[in-house]
């Protein structure tokens, strides 16, 4: 041991009087931690925590490479080892000390950066801050473990530059560390698997941003663990005293052999993509953390409050606070100032009834319909049009919750997706119009993924209790001919679910309220609704549903299609295609004959007090994805119900339907900041809140050009 401790505190004595010691410890890491502050605005949010990171990484790899690999072919060269060669001493003091003193060189350099991290740019002590620091010490033993084999089979100092820039400079500029890894060719994202230092920098991305702990990240300790015992066991083989001693070019191989750990985790993640899609998920997370300040806004709070002229402070995803009247400055609060002059935030707006599996208009082939991108573009032409939640109605969930999740992990961007599942109805029953022409090899298996035709009552209830375990938030129905639409009603009950009838006349509503509805789907397009039935409602506190886009949709007028942010959004093959095969079948004139008897139903819904709620019923015929629910509120408006009546329908109303009131919906403290800024005022004209100028997703300012675009979003 004594040979051990005496060449260790030897070595830390030299090393402090070696410049380049110094420098890449210490300047080296600096250069870089400012310069990526600086670039980052780190002092606006989470940013500090990726800088703090890739730092981190660069300080590692140089004092592995440079400080590990060079030093040891200078003493070499300098006759250095060629003293120690006479003296009772073998390779393993020598090697050990090297690394030990690499360690002790670089920890206070980290320790620096997170002081300077933490009181100039605000990075929070991590939760599991003891093994950040674990992974620190094994990543830079590792790497300074690395640097030992590359000065052991270098011959020369010529030689052993250029092996360590051939390993430092991919190292650090395809780890992650410098660029985001999400910005590279797919080809290029699964080579940087296999590269050491990006499964150093995904962990302690893990660590720092996502709160995750050592044992979460063990793959990628284990591998530089691994890395340490080989580096050391290749280093004493080939050890050499003298300069004299030559080793063959095929010695070099053994740099290869010390990565094998390395070469087995890419192997994996080549396949599993799990490191790729956490680092699209930290990417997301890093742009959820910046803060901003919305300022001289006027503010449409949600529950009816409406503050003229405003702020919002946006940190860390969420709303920190709402500023009425004077704005504080955006420098003090360190948030970066998005100016609301002019224009109106509102909540992402809510749809309450859409049907992702139809696109709302007609394809010329058959095979468009099945397109790979049927579900994901449809979400995300939500969010391009400030629609942040909707909800799922009568439809198969297994697609569109993969979809679902990879939104919800931030691997994507688009709309949340909740669900009621398949529509309860009867054999030939409403929801099953558009399957009957279809050959019954196919139609059974798809009217088992988006209907439910329950044989009893105590089947129903079961179906019911089944769809509360795949994690619906409401349950759909027609009004069934069989009796068993109260069994649903009942159960639905008791598992605390929303139950929604949809209903076509005046006398199904009446069934549907006795049977224990929630919400009143669609209501009557063909008579009027009686002031008594309205009463019931208001009694048994059942909300009214209207889908008015759907019923206009109904009328074949094409002018609907020629909206701007239709045009913006929809698909233009399935636009023109629809244009095409429709013709000139429908006017607004249709329109307005076909909206007479559901709007006047609307309007003395809400004459008297019965709580509205707003769904577009977007893939129904001409209510394409993405901009239906802003349609759906014109039509509120010009029904005669008030600007503020229908966007609280489509905001905080919607989002306690969807069970997600806690955390969305309005603009208050605490919640998540999924935020809509909008030209003009859209309690004057509605229509503006199809006037976009600002989307914020969980506090992310939304690249509205990227959303469409598959490889960009």
């Amino acid at each position: 041991m004594k040979p051990y401790i005496a060449y260790t505190l030897i070595t830390l004595k030299l090393t402090w009087r070696d410049r380049m010691v110094v420098f890449f410890n210490y300047m080296f890491p600096m250069i870089f931690f400012f310069l990526f502050a600086y670039l980052n605005k780190a002092e606006q949010g989470g940013a500090i925590n990726v800088v703090y990171a890739s730092v981190l990484v660069i300080g590692i790899l140089g004092n592995g490479f440079f400080g590990g690999g060079i030093r040891a072919v200078v003493e070499r060269e300098q006759n250095i080892l060629r003293r120690f060669k006479v003296a009772p001493i073998t390779p393993a003091p020598i090697l050990v000390s090297a690394i030990i003193v690499g360690l002790l060189n670089f920890l206070p350099s980290a320790l620096i950066m997170f002081l300077i991290a933490h009181f100039k740019y605000g990075m929070r002590v991590p939760i599991h801050w003891l093994s950040a620091l674990m992974l620190t010490i094994i990543a830079t033993v590792a790497f300074r473990a690395l640097g030992q084999i590359i000065a052991s089979v270098a011959n020369s100092m010529a030689e052993s530059q250029i092996i360590i820039q051939t390993l430092y400079f991919p190292m650090m500029f395809l780890s992650g560390a410098t660029f985001p890894i999400s910005m590279f060719p797919d080809w290029l994202q699964i080579v940087t698997q296999f590269i050491p230092a990006t499964h150093l920098f995904n962990g302690m991305q893990d660590i720092l941003i996502r709160g995750k702990s050592l044992a979460d990240v063990w793959q990628s300790a284990v591998a530089l663990l691994l890395t340490t015992a080989l580096g050391l066991f290749i280093s004493m083989k080939l050890f050499r005293w003298e300069k004299g001693e030559k080793l063959k070019g095929s010695a070099k191989l053994w740099i290869l052999a010390v990565m094998a750990p390395f070469f087995l985790v890419g192997m994996w993640q080549a396949y599993s993509k799990d490191n790729l899609t956490k680092s699209k998920e930290a990417t997301r997370l890093l742009r959820r953390s910046r803060s901003l300040l919305i300022e001289h806004a006027r503010l449409f709070v949600g529950d009816g409050k409406i503050i003229e002229s405003g702020a919002v402070l946006i940190r860390d995803g969420k709303i920190a606070q709402v500023f009425p009247g004077e704005v504080p400055n955006a420098k003090d609060l360190r948030a970066e100032p998005v100016e609301g002059q002019g224009k109106t935030l509102v909540p992402g707006l809510i749809d309450g009834q859409v049907f992702l599996s139809a696109p709302g208009g007609i394809y010329e082939k058959r095979e468009d319909f099945m397109k790979k991108d049927a579900i994901s573009r449809p979400l995300a032409a939500y969010l391009f049009a400030g629609v942040t939640s909707v909800l799922s109605g009568g439809e198969a969930m297994d697609s569109i919750a993969r979809e679902s999740q990879k939104i919800n992990r931030g691997e994507r961007l688009g709309t949340e997706v909740s669900f009621t599942g398949p529509l309860f109805t009867t054999k030939d029953g409403p929801g099953t119009e558009g399957f009957r022409f279809l050959p019954a090899n196919v139609r059974e298996p798809l009217l088992a993924q988006f209907t439910r035709m329950p044989s009893s009552a105590a089947e129903a209830k079961q179906m019911v209790r089944d769809l509360k375990a795949a994690g619906v938030v409401a349950i759909k129905a027609a009004v069934l001919d069989t009796g068993y639409l109260a069994a649903i009603g009942e159960e639905a009950r008791a598992q605390k679910l929303p139950l929604m009838v949809m209903t076509a006349s005046s006398a199904q509503v009446l069934e549907a309220i006795n049977a224990g509805a929630t919400v009143i789907l669609s209501g009557s397009a063909t008579d009027r609704i009686p002031d008594e039935t309205w009463k019931k409602m208001v009694e048994k506190k059942i909300a009214f549903m209207p889908l008015l886009a759907v019923r206009e949709g109904q009328s074949g007028n094409l002018e609907l299609l020629d909206r701007s942010l239709v045009q913006q959004i929809g698909p233009p093959d399935l636009i023109a295609a629809t244009k095409k095969r429709m013709g000139s079948l429908g006017s607004a004139a249709a329109a307005e004959k076909l909206l007479a008897i559901p709007a006047d139903n609307l309007r003395r819904a809400h004459g008297a007090g019965v709580q509205v709620l707003a769904g577009s019923g977007a893939g129904n015929t001409l209510v394409l994805h993405g901009a239906g629910i802003q349609r759906e509120l014109q039509l509120w408006v010009n029904a005669g119900l008030p600007p503020h009546v229908a966007l609280q329908a489509a905001t905080t109303d919607a989002a306690t339907l969807l069970g997600i009131a806690n955390r969305t919906g309005a603009i208050r403290a605490n919640l998540e900041a999924t935020l809509l800024l909008v030209n003009g005022n859209p309690l004057q004209r509605i229509e503006a809140l199809e006037e976009i100028s600002l989307i914020i997703m969980k506090g992310e300012r939304v690249v509205r050009g990227d959303l469409l675009n598959p490889e960009e979003n």
